[in-house]
């Protein structure tokens, strides 16, 4: 699992103070590229190489709102791993409160957008630390 941190600011609210539906998007986003990182894949290298990564599907639970200047945190985890594709499950919570939760599946793709191997540090992921 990954925690990443973020503060809701006002420019994430709506007219009403609350976060805007499409930012937990750009939040949970934030999360998989810091979790990406912190494994060792170079985005940028496997970019040089013709491969990227991009999201596929997103089912998405809007279950309480946040607040301007709430702390929120980013749970990130592995659910399932393919050669091609790997499936997450993120929780945006406020303290012990689930406040967004996504299940995300991400693809890697080649040249013309054709399936392409997840990286080895990926594939390789030992089942305990996918689930």
């Amino acid at each position: 699992m990954h925690s990443f941190p973020i503060r809701v600011y006002y420019e994430d609210t709506d007219m009403a103070g609350i976060v805007y539906y499409a930012n937990y998007l750009r939040y949970i986003e934030r999360a998989r590229s810091d979790w990406v990182r912190q494994i060792g894949i170079d985005q940028l290298a496997m970019k040089a190489q013709g491969i990227v990564f991009a999201v596929r599907r997103i089912e998405a639970d809007y279950i309480q709102p946040a607040r301007f200047d709430d702390v929120l945190e980013v749970v990130t985890r592995l659910m399932k791993i393919t050669p091609a594709r790997m499936i997450m499950g993120q929780d945006v919570r406020r303290g012990e409160t689930l406040v967004f939760a996504a299940k995300v599946t991400i693809a890697c793709i080649g040249a013309g957008g054709k399936p392409a191997r997840l990286p080895a540090e990926l594939r390789l992921m030992p089942i305990a630390e996918a689930q």
